[in-house]
């Protein structure tokens, strides 16, 4: 018998740290990221930094697995919310600056933290803007190439508590 042998490998779960590569697409097929051409991403499913419907995507898979999935809206970046949409004085915005629609504004929130806002319209007296993340109300297509998948000890435990938690509180 020839050839090589897969070295086992675990399917991804909570805690697991995952090295991969992604590309987020439109479902018109328009590119959002991706990072085929570069360098891996890793990450740790559970840990917050990934939209619900990304891991949900990942859980099962293993090093070696390739995939397009849908991402609804609902879990990937949300519903736009109207009360995510502002109104500024014109003269909250420097004299200079030249205004134009879809231009990203970095702003500072109550914890001085930056916020983007996307100018949605504008006059000579007000300003628009939107705080909705971009891809709010997108579905997207999440493609994946999965290069490694490791169980980190000690942090799987308390990433799969957080995460039944966080599911039984909805």
């Amino acid at each position: 018998m020839s050839g090589t042998v897969k070295e086992s490998s675990p399917s991804i779960q909570p805690g697991h740290q995952v090295t991969l590569h992604f590309a987020l697409k439109l479902t018109d097929g328009q590119m959002v990221d991706s990072n085929f051409n570069s360098e891996p991403a890793q990450l740790v499913v559970g840990d917050g930094n990934l939209p619900q419907g990304f891991e949900q995507a990942l859980i099962g898979l293993t090093a070696g697995d390739q995939g397009a999935y849908r991402i609804p809206p609902a879990t990937a970046f949300g519903m736009p919310n109207p009360e995510n949409i502002r109104e500024f004085p014109r003269s909250s915005f420097a004299e200079d600056m030249k205004l134009e629609e879809g231009l990203v504004i970095s702003f500072a929130d109550a914890a001085n933290t930056e916020l983007p806002g996307v100018v949605k319209s504008f006059s000579e007296k007000r300003v628009e803007v939107d705080f909705n993340h971009p891809l709010a109300g997108r579905e997207l297509i999440f493609e994946v190439n999965i290069l490694a998948v490791k169980a980190i000890a000690d942090t799987a435990n308390t990433v799969k508590t957080e995460i039944v938690n966080k599911s039984t509180e909805a």
